[in-house]
């Protein structure tokens, strides 16, 4: 058996009731998970292959290891996440590519983060401001159980005030007002880099949309939104899911361009 293929003390391990709900659990040796189907002790699961399906006290349970997708749903968070469906869509709105310098401002729950460190890979580098010091700290602890290889660096820093990290090649903005820092953001950018910014409602968007057109160093600008529905399918019937998970977000991407004097 491969070790490096079943659940061992401190993983998270992805538990699935008889009955679809879905739990996230750090094992602990000496741990015991309850639910309202009674208690699991985690000695039930260390030394299980990932993906064992398993009877316990006359049910079946399934030991899946989470995804990012999964552990960025239920991890603790003290903000409004980034949903799994638009942290995709800004990884190629983006162009986030493996060994990329980017600066992520307003680091949030660090989902985003996360998503980017795996993008970036070994030799890329990411850099992250944020200016709440418990955001810092809760992000931080949350991508102990993603370990990334990439250069990581968090800066409390005021997005809003001046600021200077150049040679980026991706900026992305996580902040209510992304035209502030504009300006700081040309100046950090290389010529061609990506400037992307992410929003909740559209009269931020219109801000920030009037504020690119109108500075010298932005063109390419696009707006959009991803929704997402699931479908049910089943022997009598296919049928789009009664929920769906609507508008998350605003997306507006902008890239850095030189203006060329000809003689």
């Amino acid at each position: 058996m491969d070790k490096a293929n079943t659940f061992s003390h401190g993983d998270l391990v992805l538990l699935i009731d008889p009955k679809k709900r879905q739990y996230i659990i750090h094992l602990d040796s000496k741990g015991v998970f309850h639910s309202v189907n009674g208690a699991i002790s985690h000695s039930e699961i260390l030394g299980e292959i990932f993906g064992t399906r398993k009877n316990i006290g006359n049910k079946t349970y399934v030991f899946m290891k989470p995804t990012m997708a999964d552990f960025i749903q239920y991890a603790k968070k003290d903000t409004q996440i980034i949903y799994p469906k638009d942290i995709g869509q800004i990884l190629i709105a983006a162009d986030v590519f493996p060994g990329a310098n980017v600066l992520e401002i307003g680091l949030g729950s660090g989902a985003l983060s996360l998503a980017l460190l795996r993008a970036i890979g070994d030799d890329g580098k990411l850099v992250s401001y944020e200016i709440n010091s418990n955001r810092v700290l809760n992000s931080l602890t949350n991508s102990k159980h993603f370990s990334q290889k990439a250069k990581h660096i968090v800066k409390q820093i005021d997005a809003y005030e001046k600021w200077n990290e150049p040679d980026q090649d991706r900026i992305i903005m996580d902040i209510p007002e992304p035209w502030r820092a504009i300006d700081n953001s040309s100046e950090s950018l290389k010529p061609g880099g990506i400037l992307l910014c992410y929003l909740p409602t559209i009269l931020q968007v219109h801000k920030l949309a009037l504020s690119l057109e109108s500075h010298s160093s932005f063109d390419f600008i696009e707006i959009f939104e991803i929704l997402k529905r699931n479908w049910l399918v089943s022997d009598s019937s296919v049928r789009p899911s009664t929920r769906m998970v609507g508008h998350t977000g605003f997306i507006v991407t902008a890239r850095k361009s030189l203006e060329v004097d000809f003689e």
